[in-house]
């Protein structure tokens, strides 16, 4: 399933058009959390409702939630009806990787009764989470460093390594994005704040 959504709405989507869209939209979303297979109309006046929130603060807030199990709904409501966007998703799906990425944790993502569901792939091996991450390198560039990654030892050797590595990643990124890319990947107003 989650294959197919990411196939659906590749390539996702980068931390520059992330920014953009929140310029432009400002969206904020109706989350709940729910036991797979529990979900009914009423969960979403149950504690584990959050209307009307930006998904990177209740996902940060609310995270432990994930880890015990639940499954994660996000909707809208309009016009007396919960439903998504589609136009949403993409944003939705890069947001919550980005915000995801330093727990190193394999998702997954289905479309289900008008909503994306998002739940922690806890079936996930080393080669899934690779193939997962893989799907969001426009997000970060990281390290497995629970493996020799062959950086350097001396910091000063090691921090000239990392820095090429970047170059040459930001340099790929430009050659296949081009103006959707930034180098670093950093949002414009971290760039602009320099």
């Amino acid at each position: 399933m989650t294959k197919k959504i990411i196939e659906k709405y590749s390539p996702m989507w980068t931390n520059k058009q992330i920014w953009e869209y929140k310029q432009i939209h400002n969206k904020r979303f109706d989350v709940m959390y729910a036991k797979p297979g529990s979900k009914d109309e009423t969960s979403w006046k149950s504690k584990l409702a959050y209307p009307d929130n930006d998904i990177r603060e209740i996902l940060v807030r609310t995270f432990d939630y994930l880890t015990d199990g639940y499954d994660l709904w996000i909707a809208n409501f309009k016009d007396s009806q919960r439903k998504l966007e589609k136009s949403s998703i993409p944003y939705l799906m890069a947001v919550i990787v980005d915000t995801m990425i330093d727990e190193e944790i394999c998702l997954k993502f289905r479309e289900e009764s008008n909503c994306l569901v998002v739940s922690i792939d806890s079936k996930a091996d080393i080669i899934d989470c690779k193939e997962f991450f893989e799907e969001f390198y426009h997000l970060a560039t990281g390290f497995n460093y629970n493996v020799n990654t062959g950086i350097p030892d001396d910091e000063t050797e090691a921090a000239i390594y990392l820095t090429r590595l970047q170059e040459e990643f930001d340099e790929k990124m430009k050659i296949k994005l081009g103006d959707v890319y930034l180098p670093g990947n950093q949002d414009p107003d971290s760039i602009n704040s320099k």
